[in-house]
This record gives structure tokens, C-alpha cells and sequence, in this order.
């Protein structure tokens, strides 16, 4: 008999269409005083000409053999709302049936009784209005209770499938461009696998399209093959102002399941709430994230004003010392005395070094630094950078070595001179001041690869590295060496001076002209190499550049040209 048969009331039928597919047996429904008022047998129990013997009379009482405690037990409990199981058997003519039956408490004070075959295993109730409600309430206070992320994902998945008795309920996160869904956080029974962290690409996939055109829950067999084992499916977006930022993926592996309207119903309005929830949570976490940044901001800028404060103190009162000791007629003769001129003038140019780094960095930061973009000739710029460096090596009896590839005309840069120029020095007045022994090199390699800059093509870049022997920078530091006002080591700040802009200053300029900057150490002690690019004008002729293509390096090491060996 069919759950749409005539002889069965509408009630009937509808409870019929959820249980006949679990394998259902026996149905009745009988109201508070335990009288039967409509009853469903299978046709090897029962023949649907005898239904009529039974509606009206007492089941329990005269064709069912159960124990009495659990029996009066699981009738207490279903007077309170909750469904109870128990087992019993049917007695009908020569037949005698064990069953597990479920005991479901109805609208109206009404009770449902579903006769299932004994090794039913676990059978999923149906979602009664007064659990949906309830179910409802208790996660929905769960979640609202956090703004933790983690956290709100757990407890949603976990109500969700405590509630519906799934296999597993799985919240699947999407990536910005909805390309890929990674499980994020996981329900599941105690004998089924893990996917939590599965994570998969589904461009093509038409539930996934379906879900994100309708946004409304979807039913399948098979969302995509890292969940294999299921047999029911039913997939839930969750939802932030018309828009869909994940889903939730309800799993019924070990039988074909039918989501009731209830059951979507249910999942969907908690899908709802989850949605809202973690769009909240991720705009607090972005947020606290903005403000840690702007914390560390403050106490940069606040260090960076409490070290500047020290060194432009220190030049100036140099600079008022040795002028006052000349003013007091201190010097002992017109050496001394031209001696402490010149320590007064070298004091002048570290405070007006200081003080255009501090106008460098800020006219920067407010967009207002002028380029002057034009051919330069990299040994115009490498001689110069010569003369500049020369002196301060021989005080500190440091090497020096310039490479650069062979070619038969120059290699000419595209960019700013005065610029380029500046972070060639700050580069380099940064190696020879944080080398105590050893030396400094500076290497050149060609990179031919067209490049586009603003609206012109370039045949690629000279690579610029600055290398040397020094102090080294520890691993967990080398990333914030170009944020403004960072040093290398807190330590050194008062053992080498600077105000920490110097690389942040680079790294602008570097940009600006159209080329990137990186810094690489091994770690402390073990030396430091800077390396930033400039557009190439053309392409040079090199000598042995044989076998050449738009993707050949030239490397200094292969065709070196060391125009300034040693000192």
C-alpha cells in the first residue's frame, strides 16, 4: 500500500512519505487516551481490510507485547515533547513481529508510532515544530554570543547536525573569486571520517552555480568526488546581505535520505543567522586588525621621534660645541682651530642629511615627489657612485668591487638620475656603516623581459645589488626593514644612528621610478645583499651573448667587468 492511498487519512499519508522510504512497518496515529485513529500496516502484517478493526481500539493494550516500566517511561516522555523509542511486539492473527518502535508526540496531544525493523539502526526522527523552535533558539544564542569566528562555525554545525541527526555537517568557506571551497568546520558521527581542511576547486560545478544564482538550498547525491561516501545530500548557503559567503553541506551516508521541508526549512534560517555572524566576525576581526596596525603605527612614529629627537640633538650640539670652543678662543693655533671648523661642518651635514631624509619621507607619503625621467648611462652613475664611496671605504679599510656584464656600447637606464642616485647612496652608506670588516660589492645583471611602464614598453631591467659583509639582519626582522621609521636591530639604533627611513625611502623611490627592491640575509653576522631593479632604455650589445632570447639573464659572474677592483 502506497502512502497516497485513499483509505488513509491526510495525517497519515504525510508521516507515511517520510518513514515508508526508512523502511517503516507499522504506522498509527492515537490521541491521549491511547485510542487508535488511523493505522498503516504493511500488507505481509496486515490486510487493509482488518484496518478498520483496529481504529478506534487500544493498540498497546491489545495487540502489542511491551514491557510496562519503559512503556509507561516512553509515554511520559513523549507527554513532555520529546520523542522515545521502545521495543515491542505486533501480534496480528499467526503472526508475531519484534519491532523498534518510535514514539513521536503530535500536535493536539496526539502521539505518532512508527513500527521499524528491529536492527534499524539509529533512525532519524522528524524535525516536531516544538524541537525546530527550540533547536533554533539555542544556536542562534550560540552564536550571536561571539564574535570569535572559530567558534560560531563549531557550535553552527554542531547544533545543526545534533538536530537533524546527519552523518555530517560540514561548513564549506569560498575563496574571493567563489573558485575553490575549503571545509572549515566539521560535525560528524563518531564513525565517520574527518574532511575538515579539504579543500577543492569547483569553477564548474553546477550546484555550486545553482546555489549562488538562487541562493536557495539545494538537493544531490554527489557534490564533488572528495565526498564520496555520501547518499543524500543537501547543500545551504549561508547568506550577508544578498550574498553568498559560504555554505553548509549536510551529509547522509548511510541511507538515501529525503530532506524534509522542515529540515531545509530549519537549515536554512540557521544559515541565515551563521551568514550575518561571520560577516560580523570577519568586519571585528579586519577591524581589530586596523587597529593593531594603527597601534603599531603610533608607537613606530612615537619611537622614530624619540630616536630622531637623539640624533639631530647630536649633530647640533657638535655643531654649537665646536663653534662656541672657537668663539671662547680655545683653539691653541690655526690648525686646532681649522680642526674644529671641520668637525663643526661635518656635524651640518648629518643633521642636513637627517632633516631631508625626514622631507623625503614625507613629501612621499603626501604624493608630492617630483620625477624627471631620462636616458642615464649606468658607468655615469656607478663613477659617481665611486667618488662618494671611495673616502668613506679607506677610513673604514673596507674592499670594493663594481661588476658589470661586458658590452660593445653602454648600457643605458631609463629613470630618475638624482633619485636613483640617492638610493645607490643610501644603500651603500647603509652597508659601509653596518660593516665593521670585510667589504662592500656592488653587482650588476641584465634581465631582458619586455616590461610596460606607465604607457611605454622596456626590453627589461638592470638588477642593482648592494652586497655586503656585515652585521646581517636576523630572519624574523628582514620584513619590516622597509616600513617607515623600522632599523635594523633595536640595539644598534644608538651603536650605528638613522632615523630607520633610509630603506623605506628606497623602496618608494625604487617604485616610483618603476622597479622593485628586496633585501636578502642569511642572519646575523652573515652579511646582507640589497637588490632593487631600473628600466632598461635598449637593449645593449654584450660581448658573449650568444644564444640570447626575450627570457636570458646576463650574470655578473659569467661576464664580469670590474671596473673598480679593490682599493
Amino acid at each position: 500500500m502506497g502512502c497516497s492511498s485513499p483509505k488513509l487519512s491526510s495525517d497519515l499519508q504525510c508521516h507515511l512519505a517520510y518513514w515508508q522510504p526508512l523502511n517503516a512497518e507499522i504506522l498509527w496515529i492515537q490521541d491521549q487516551t491511547g485510542a487508535c485513529i488511523d493505522f498503516y500496516g504493511q500488507q505481509k502484517i496486515i490486510r487493509d481490510s482488518d484496518r478498520q478493526t483496529i481504529i478506534g481500539e487500544q493498540v498497546f493494550t491489545q495487540w502489542f507485547d511491551v514491557a510496562p516500566y519503559p512503556y509507561a517511561n516512553a509515554l511520559q516522555q513523549t507527554t513532555q515533547g520529546s520523542p522515545a523509542t521502545l521495543e515491542g511486539t505486533f501480534r496480528w492473527e499467526d503472526k508475531a513481529i519484534t519491532l523498534k518502535l518510535l514514539l513521536m508526540p503530535l500536535p493536539g496531544s496526539q502521539l505518532l508510532v512508527v513500527g521499524l525493523p528491529r536492527a534499524t539502526h539509529n533512525p532519524v526522527l522528524p524535525l516536531s515544530p516544538l524541537a525546530h523552535q527550540k533547536a533554533l533558539t539555542q544556536i542562534a544564542r550560540k552564536i550571536r554570543s561571539t564574535l570569535d569566528w572559530v567558534v560560531i562555525r563549531q557550535e553552527a554545525v554542531n547544533g545543526i547536525g545534533e538536530t537533524l541527526q546527519v552523518s555530517r555537517c560540514l561548513l564549506l568557506a569560498t575563496d574571493e573569486m567563489q573558485q575553490s571551497l575549503r571545509v572549515e568546520a566539521e560535525y560528524r558521527q563518531p564513525e565517520m571520517s574527518s574532511c575538515l581542511g579539504i579543500q577543492w576547486r569547483s569553477p564548474n560545478n553546477l550546484i555550486f552555480e545553482q546555489l549562488a544564482q538562487t541562493k536557495e538550498p539545494q538537493q544531490t547525491d554527489v557534490f564533488h568526488a572528495v565526498l564520496p561516501d555520501s547518499q543524500s545530500i543537501l547543500i545551504v548557503p549561508t547568506l550577508y546581505q544578498g550574498s553568498v559567503n559560504g555554505l553548509i553541506c549536510l551529509q547522509q551516508c548511510n541511507y538515501p535520505r529525503e530532506w524534509q521541508e522542515v529540515e531545509q526549512e530549519f537549515a536554512q534560517e540557521i544559515a541565515e543567522q551563521l551568514g550575518t555572524a561571520i560577516a560580523h566576525a570577519t568586519l571585528y576581526k579586519e577591524l581589530e586588525h586596523l587597529h593593531q596596525t594603527a597601534t603599531e603605527a603610533t608607537r613606530l612614529k612615537n619611537d622614530f621621534l624619540a630616536s630622531t629627537t637623539h640624533e639631530l640633538r647630536t649633530p647640533l650640539n657638535g655643531i654649537i660645541g665646536f663653534l662656541k670652543l672657537i668663539l671662547d678662543e680655545m683653539a691653541d693655533d690655526r690648525t686646532e682651530e681649522l680642526e674644529f671648523v671641520g668637525a663643526a661642518y661635518e656635524s651640518a651635514l648629518h643633521l642636513l642629511n637627517l632633516i631631508n631624509d625626514i622631507l623625503d619621507i614625507a613629501k612621499i607619503e603626501a604624493g608630492k615627489i617630483d620625477l624627471e625621467f631620462q636616458p642615464i648611462k649606468l658607468t655615469e652613475l656607478l663613477d659617481n657612485l665611486n667618488n662618494f664611496a671611495r673616502p668613506q671605504l679607506q677610513t673604514k679599510q673596507l674592499t670594493w668591487d663594481i661588476h658589470i656584464p661586458e658590452s660593445h656600447d653602454d648600457i643605458i637606464l631609463y629613470t630618475d638620475y638624482r633619485r636613483i642616485f640617492q638610493v645607490l647612496l643610501n644603500l651603500v652608506s647603509n652597508a659601509i656603516k653596518f660593516t665593521p670588516n670585510g667589504g662592500i660589492t656592488i653587482d650588476v645583471e641584465l634581465v631582458f623581459k619586455p616590461i610596460t611602464y606607465g604607457d611605454r614598453q622596456f626590453p627589461g631591467v638592470a638588477k642593482i645589488s648592494v652586497i655586503d659583509t656585515g652585521i646581517g639582519v636576523a630572519l624574523d626582522m628582514q620584513t619590516k626593514l622597509f616600513e617607515n621609521f623600522s632599523q635594523v636591530r633595536g640595539g644598534h639604533t644608538r651603536q650605528y644612528g638613522g632615523t630607520g627611513l633610509g630603506l623605506a625611502i628606497s623602496k618608494k623611490l625604487v617604485e616610483a621610478c618603476g622597479g622593485k627592491i628586496s633585501f636578502y640575509s642569511m642572519g646575523e653576522g652573515l652579511g646582507s645583499t640589497v637588490t632593487f631593479s631600473a628600466l632598461l632604455h635598449q637593449k645593449p650589445i654584450l660581448k658573449q651573448s650568444h644564444h640570447l632570447d626575450s627570457q636570458s639573464i646576463i650574470s655578473t659572474a659569467e661576464s664580469p667587468a670590474n671596473r673598480y677592483n679593490g682599493l
